[in-house]
């Protein structure tokens, strides 16, 4: 482990009380250096961005690559050599190839597609809310943050509702792994199974074409536009962006109004200000904590600190939004502050392309359940309440969420 000279703060990123409250480490950080040096769990020595301009501009840098095949070595170490058959798609690539396949996909996510689904989706939302029980306790990670984006994802794409479920489960395995034997064995049987779900998938769209997404890129790949492993990797891509995020990013909004009673009255008592929530929110404590990895393609300097050729790059995002010189008090939630510019969704070629969606969904389930149930508490003291485990450095979300719907 390496860490910064005069202090500690790298080595506690790998310890529960981290993954409880990352933020007061993150601000030790900022002060120590622009970019600092970390060997996390897969053994790769790594520089951590946690500043605000210089994790903006690094997320915008072309010679910090995203094809991690660039770096081989450092790819399976951290993903298992069973990962290269869904990872194929445009969150890992760069250049002409990253823009043709985020050409293929982006259209179904345009802001006017998606406030077309704005009926299903609230139609979603009622149905989750309607079938949760009134004053016993209930995870409302498992009953509605995760179940709602997974719904609407699936729908999209066209995965057949009675699959759903197993697709959910090895998502999660994928998702919630660690770094041991036993961790990364279960994580590659997910990706096995994953990957032969999709392969059977696209072949049976292939005979009955419908209107959904994976029927776009069967028609894609047809017309040489797409490869099978970009098809399948791109059906992966969108199926786990599109429900991992968004469940986190709705349950931590709910934690953290619930932690907040002031916050959450506000809303209820102007629910005009969802939008606006919904973006501070995502900018206080948001699902994505680091940007995925990158590489230096040739060596570079942020900062005052020098990256040599070959090293992974993590923007820590998380702290980058709470970074006092771009955000006044930024350890406060204020739904008035403004919060344009935050990392939330990342920045340049690779912002997110689902954000618009993400929005819509996050914006309907928190109106939703507070106008529904205004007297919503959680369940146990909000130091009890669960986080992803120290395994997890990407995702930032609960483990579980259990609250009493009132």
């Amino acid at each position: 482990m390496t860490d910064i000279a005069g202090s500690s703060p790298v080595s506690e990123m790998f310890t529960a009380d981290f993954r409880r409250d990352p933020y007061p480490t993150y601000a030790r950080l900022r002060e120590s250096a622009a970019a600092c040096p970390v060997t996390a769990p897969h053994g790769f020595p790594t520089y951590v961005v946690t500043r605000y301009e210089d994790a903006r501009a690094a997320l915008a840098d072309p010679r910090l690559s995203k094809d991690m095949y660039g770096a081989w070595d450092a790819y399976t170490a951290i993903f298992g050599d069973s990962s290269v058959h869904l990872d194929d798609n445009m969150i890992n690539s760069d250049g002409e190839k990253h823009t043709r396949l985020r050409r293929l996909v982006n259209l179904a996510f345009t802001p006017r597609r998606v406030e077309a689904l704005r009926p299903r989706v609230q139609a979603i939302t009622d149905e989750l809310l309607d079938g949760i029980p009134l004053g016993e306790p209930v995870d409302l990670m498992d009953r509605f943050s995760f179940p709602l984006p997974i719904t609407v994802i699936c729908e999209l794409l066209g995965v057949p509702e009675a699959e759903r479920a197993d697709v959910q489960r090895w998502s999660a395995t994928v998702a919630h792994t660690g770094f041991d034997e036993e961790s990364t064995t279960a994580q590659q049987e997910a990706e096995g199974k994953l990957h032969e779900f999709l392969v059977d998938l696209i072949a049976r769209k292939r005979v009955e074409r419908g209107d959904d997404l994976i029927g776009s890129l069967v028609s894609a790949r047809e017309d040489d536009r797409l490869d099978e492993r970009e098809l399948v990797s791109s059906a992966w891509l969108l199926l786990f962006a599109g429900h991992e995020t968004t469940g986190n990013l709705i349950g931590n909004s709910i934690f953290h109004l619930l932690e907040r009673p002031e916050r959450a009255a506000e809303l209820i008592a102007r629910p005009e200000l969802v939008a606006d929530a919904v973006e501070e929110l995502l900018r206080f404590d948001g699902p994505a904590e680091n940007a995925t990895f990158r590489y230096a393609t040739e060596e570079l300097r942020i900062g005052d600190e020098v990256i040599p050729q070959g090293a992974l790059v993590q923007i820590a995002i998380a702290a980058a939004n709470r970074d006092p010189a771009r955000f006044a008090e930024p350890d406060d939630v204020d739904f008035g502050r403004g919060t344009s510019g935050h990392l939330g969704f990342g920045h340049g070629a690779h912002y997110c392309l689902g954000a618009p969606l993400a929005r819509m969904e996050a914006q309907i389930a928190l109106s939703t359940l507070f106008k529904r149930f205004p007297g919503t508490r959680l369940a146990v003291p909000a130091a009890q309440v669960p986080w992803l485990g120290v395994e997890i450095p990407a995702f930032r979300g609960l483990a579980e969420l259990p609250v009493l719907l009132a």
